[in-house]
């Protein structure tokens, strides 16, 4: 099921950078980016796409370190200890 679950993420994100290098291709055009008071040089639209498509990753796999995500094993050994069988005794 692990296996499953690796291949179909490496699927996804292939999918992503598939989607990304298409449309840097065809939106070659130069762009800026505003936030407030702050401008940025012009960079091409696929370089603006890529760079926040590698934030979003960077993050979320920050973020889960956070959130406990890798503490599902620990809960599984809990519930392990909880039922035991009748055969052990």
């Amino acid at each position: 099921m692990k296996s499953f679950i690796n291949l179909f993420i490496s699927v996804v994100i292939a999918v992503w950078v598939i989607a990304i290098a298409i449309i840097s291709v065809q939106n070659a055009t130069p762009v800026s980016l505003r936030f407030l008071i702050f401008q940025s040089i012009q960079i091409p639209f696929g370089l603006v796409l890529a760079f926040a498509a590698a934030v979003g990753l960077v993050g979320t796999s920050v973020l889960q370190s956070f959130w406990g995500l890798g503490e599902s094993q620990s809960r599984l050994d809990e519930e392990a200890e909880f039922f035991i069988d009748d055969e052990d005794f």
